[in-house]
């Protein structure tokens, strides 16, 4: 099991993501700001599209944190042989304009950081194998 953290700061506060390969799938953490916390759960695999699950935040709201698991997603798409699921959850308390804009480049810079490590670390080992039809537990 492979695993390495990156991280990307801007505008005065860091967004991070703690990458682990178990067996042919990927399991991403990002987190960041004030208060990290999973916001939202965002999965795809080479064979499922994405989707998203957004927790309740506050006042009725949810959670929007999908919005830079996608971009991670988009950037790692290709190097994906199993699935991959992604947490995200990033509060910056009384966040600027400026600290709302610079997110989405954080984002594709992590996906970037992320592909990259996910091309020099591949999978490697066999499948896991299952009986036949005909075939049962002895």
């Amino acid at each position: 099991m492979s695993q390495a953290t990156f991280s990307v700061t801007t505008s005065e506060y860091t967004m991070a993501a703690q990458v682990q390969q178990i067996g042919p799938d990927v399991m991403i953490n990002i987190t960041g700001g004030d208060h990290p916390h999973i916001g939202t759960v965002t999965t795809f695999g080479v064979t499922t599209a994405l989707a998203t699950v957004r927790f309740p935040s506050h006042d009725g709201r949810v959670h929007k944190d999908d919005v830079l698991a996608t971009m991670v997603a988009q950037q790692i798409k290709p190097q994906i042989t199993g699935s991959c699921t992604i947490t995200a959850g990033v509060h910056v308390d009384q966040i600027s304009q400026e600290q709302i804009n610079a997110a989405a480049g954080m984002a594709q810079k992590l996906g970037q950081q992320i592909s990259a490590w996910l091309v020099a670390h591949p999978v490697i080992g066999s499948g896991p194998q299952y009986y036949s039809d005909n075939e049962q537990p002895k």
